[in-house]
């Protein structure tokens, strides 16, 4: 049986934060979650995550994907894995690895396992890294086998200057662990039960520790405080951009470029600078995104251009143009081949294929038909003061500029209404519909109007014009 135990009961007090270290995020995703999915894909058959204060935030990231453990006291990390022992099976294999280190790939876990198949013996993740300092340090024997793990504070002078240093992710057989785990002590320079000490315990016993050089030292970079945080983001960043590259994507300016874990881009489509996709979004094939436009759990056509725009949570069917300056709400669906065109606000509504928006307008709570027609201006007046009322216009209709439609209404399909109307009935299919007031005309009248209005100006403030 293949077991892991994420170690997550501290709660990183240098990050000074009311919130768990391990659920602060790293492109997007909490921490600790980065990890739960890579192991998951490894295919472990249980998953612990040890717990201790704040558990609560650790629970509501990863819910029910894994088992907790409660750690009611931190005695180091060889107790929080002395609090997970008693849950272990009688026989199989134990990854063993911490929840601050979101860097972690499946393919390197999956070489840890490779090392210990068979029961072959322990085996432990290393990195040589230019800067070993605060890291335990590998001591390895005449055969290349790890001897000993010594932390940096136990360390000699000579130790110290091994650049090969412990991940703090390890690969037990569980009878091994177990063993081992009885024989622990505090007494060290931290005065903590160490989770390293069992290597030494375990290779007393005859049986080989075997090392797994990570290919990325970047791999077992662990998060303590905010500038470690940013350090992780900015590596996590260039391996999400690298990777979309590779698969066909193009990245103007990967400086200027954000992507967060999460996000699926089709072929050829093309990303310009300022772009920012977060969350579960997912882009279709040939598409055009940005300059400067965000955009959230949404799903993208093929074919799709969004320029200078906000989308959030919203879908848009292919070969749509958005932009530039939209902003399109959550529980949006624009059609195909539409257009929603600059300072166009789309809100909780359905936009029918071939429909256009395309200026200074504001769309919500509304179904709108296929082919539709909206001129500049156009609101759908959606709220009472107390509720939200719902706007459907049929398709083909056309409604001109400066019209205000007030819900609930229906405009049936090919209505057309006069610019400047504010409609507060329903308008029948094929009907045309104006409600505005009728225009009067009085010639040479302009200056008597503008005098006479000067003249009320300067009796309310208290001045004469000089005139009888």
């Amino acid at each position: 049986m293949l077991v892991g135990i994420v170690l997550a009961a501290g709660l990183g007090k240098r990050m000074n934060s009311k919130r768990h270290k391990v659920v602060h995020e790293v492109c997007g995703k909490p921490m600790i979650e980065h990890i739960v999915d890579e192991m998951l894909a490894v295919g472990f058959d249980r998953l612990f995550v040890v717990v201790g204060k704040l558990e609560e935030q650790v629970r509501a990231v990863l819910g029910d994907r894994v088992e907790y453990i409660r750690q009611t006291e931190q005695l180091g990390t060889g107790h929080a894995v002395m609090t997970a022992a008693p849950y272990l099976p009688e026989q199989g294999t134990v990854v063993v690895l911490y929840g601050d280190c979101p860097l972690v790939r499946r393919e390197e876990i999956a070489r840890l396992l490779e090392a210990v198949k068979d029961d072959a013996g322990t085996a432990v993740q290393t990195a040589v890294v230019d800067n070993p300092y605060a890291y335990g340090r590998i001591l390895r024997d005449a055969r290349g086998d790890v001897s000993r793990i010594v932390e940096e504070k136990d360390a000699s002078s000579e130790q110290r200057q091994i650049h090969e240093v412990n991940s703090g992710i390890y690969a037990f057989s569980i009878p091994s662990l177990r063993a081992s785990l009885e024989k622990l002590s505090r007494d060290n320079a931290q005065g903590e039960y160490l989770l390293t000490d069992c290597i030494e315990h375990i290779r007393r016993t005859g049986e080989r520790i075997f090392p797994v050089v990570v290919a990325d030292p970047d791999d077992i970079a662990n998060v303590n405080d905010r500038i470690q945080l940013s350090y992780v983001e900015e590596k996590l960043r260039k391996r999400i951009l690298l990777r979309h590259m590779q698969n066909g994507v193009t990245i103007l300016d990967p400086a200027a470029t954000y992507i967060q874990a999460d996000v699926v881009i089709g072929r050829d489509t093309v990303l310009m600078p300022g772009s920012f996709l977060e969350g579960n979004t997912i882009l279709g094939e040939d598409c055009v995104i940005g300059p400067n436009t965000r955009i959230k759990d949404a799903v993208i056509g093929d074919g799709v251009t969004i320029e200078s725009s906000v989308i959030l949570t919203s879908s848009i069917a292919d070969r749509a143009a958005i932009g530039p300056f939209a902003y399109v709400r959550p529980g949006s669906v624009i059609g195909s081949n539409t257009k929603i065109g600059d300072f166009v606000e789309i809100k909780n509504a359905v936009i029918g294929e071939g429909t256009k928006v395309s200026h200074l307008a504001y769309v919500g709570d509304s179904d709108v038909g296929k082919g539709v027609n909206m001129g500049c201006g156009v609101v759908t007046v959606n709220y009472d003061g107390f509720r939200k009322h719902r706007t459907i216009i049929g398709d083909n209709s056309f409604v001109g500029s400066n019209v205000n439609l007030i819900a609930p209404v229906t405009v049936g399909a090919g209505g057309y209404i006069a610019t400047g109307s504010t409609i507060t009935d329903d308008v029948p299919e094929q009907a045309f519909a104006i409600a505005r007031e009728r225009q009067t005309t009085k010639p040479d009248y302009a200056n008597h109007l503008r005098l006479r209005l000067k003249n009320l100006h300067e009796s309310s403030t208290g001045r004469s014009s000089g005139k009888e």
